[in-house]
């Protein structure tokens, strides 16, 4: 049974992304008010992220910094998944700056929050409900 827990162990940031993502989805699913679905997708951002960090991390390895004019691929680690990350973070700021402006604007027009009754008020102002 130490094998399996030591297994565990070993795969638990990997767990973690896992876990934040479904909270993340979770929330972008269920949940009706604007703020609480960006959040959610924001979550899901950081597991994502989480996770490519995990892949891209290797024990023993140094960063990719040519060091004493050692050129050795062996020795260091990969940099491709810490530039995923940042380029990732970038376009999620991003996309969150327009999500919240766009919540602004409909809280603005509608004065809710709230995804049915800003379509329920939507539907009614243009005659279709």
């Amino acid at each position: 049974m130490q094998g399996f827990w030591e297994q565990v162990w070993n795969v638990r940031i990997p767990i973690a992304a896992v876990l934040l993502f479904a909270v993340g989805f979770v929330t972008l699913l269920l949940h009706r008010n604007l703020l609480k679905k960006i959040i959610g997708l924001n979550i899901m951002d950081t597991a994502a992220y989480l996770m490519l960090t995990s892949f891209g991390y290797i024990e023993g390895r140094l960063s990719p910094i040519i060091q004493n004019g050692n050129t050795d691929p062996a020795l260091y680690g990969n940099p491709l998944p810490a530039g995923l990350v940042l380029t990732g973070i970038v376009v999620s700021v991003s996309v969150t700056a327009v999500l919240l402006a766009l919540t602004v604007r409909l809280y603005a027009r509608y004065h809710s929050l709230n995804l049915d009754e800003i379509y329920a008020m939507a539907q009614k102002e243009h005659g279709l409900g």
